[in-house]
């Protein structure tokens, strides 16, 4: 879907790296892994818990398959010129081009290991998991999960400013 939509098979750098790992890179979101990775596997454990507590009888397969469409769902939707957009309306974001097709499968598998870990771990492991990775984030590029889908709601100044802090 992501190709039919125009979306670059790899960066269009023409490389494909490991990491990127510079935010204000007009390769970030192009790679096969980047600090967003860690918004993820949070996504992962998210789902896993959600769907725990919403289908509890339905077997651990279906879940990941609910998770995995959801993610994949997001995964267009984010590559979308609106979202794209919307996106660069936020101080990291400024020029963002949206993912590449492959930052995009990795992008699902980060979720699918997430939600792996949250099947496997107790339940206070998968919660220090995503408060670590989003305090993590936070600290190193001033952005996480949480602050993503706030500026996306609504931007908040105080945020934008302490964001613009990283150039």
């Amino acid at each position: 879907m992501l190709l039919a939509m125009g979306r670059p098979p790899i960066c269009t750098c023409g490389t494909v790296k490991f990491w990127e790992g510079d935010v204000l890179s007009s390769e970030m979101s192009q790679h096969l892994f980047d600090w967003y990775t860690y918004s993820h596997i949070v996504h992962g454990l998210l789902f896993y818990g959600a769907l725990r507590l919403v289908a509890p009888k339905l077997p651990v397969l279906p879940r990941l398959l609910i998770a995995t469409g959801i993610e994949a769902a997001w995964e267009i939707a984010e590559n979308t010129p609106w979202v794209i957009e919307a996106y660069r309306r936020q101080a990291l974001a400024q020029g963002y081009v949206g993912d590449s097709t492959v930052n995009s499968l990795f992008d699902t598998l980060s979720m699918i290991a997430g939600f792996a870990f949250a099947r496997f771990a107790p339940i206070w492991a998968s919660v220090a998991l995503a408060l670590g990775l989003e305090v993590y984030a936070a600290v190193e590029i001033h952005d996480n999960l949480t602050l993503n889908v706030l500026n996306f709601i609504h931007p908040f100044d105080f945020i934008t400013r302490w964001q613009q802090q990283i150039h």
